[in-house]
């Protein structure tokens, strides 16, 4: 599933604080720090079956209200930690919902089995040359 950021964007909410990190004096007022809030229930872009999948791999991102929470205090800018963060959910959301391919069991080819036979017939010749044959 290819996600769009827009039609992503109309879905997610934020929360803005104060953050810590570079900005000297400018940390003290403006809040840079991005908490984003996405709900996979409530999301018109997934179909049942990918929220079911959803909520079993990303159950450890949910908060205690069932949101998916992404926090980003990366940068000294408001916006550019908005599209960090959201950056991180559209990575989040298509690695939770990439199938990975059946993995198709090799065989063993025939010239494998043939060593392997004519390596036990020579090991049991071996081992009969050892045997003594008693007379009774």
């Amino acid at each position: 599933m290819n996600l769009n950021k827009a039609d992503l964007q109309r879905e997610i909410s934020y929360k803005t604080s104060r953050s810590g990190g570079k900005g000297g004096q400018n940390v003290n007022k403006v809040s840079t720090k991005v908490e984003l809030l996405f709900s996979i229930d409530g999301s018109i872009l997934f179909t049942d079956e990918e929220k079911l999948l959803l909520n079993e791999k990303l159950q450890t991102r949910f908060n205690k209200d069932g949101l998916v929470q992404v926090i980003c205090d990366e940068e000294r800018s408001q916006y550019l930690n908005k599209e960090i963060a959201v950056e991180r959910l559209i990575v989040l959301l298509t690695n939770a919902l990439h199938k990975p391919k059946v993995r198709k069991p090799s065989k063993v080819s025939r010239a494998a089995k043939l060593a392997r036979l004519g390596n036990k017939k020579i090991q049991s010749a071996k081992k009969a040359d050892r045997k003594k044959d008693f007379d009774y």
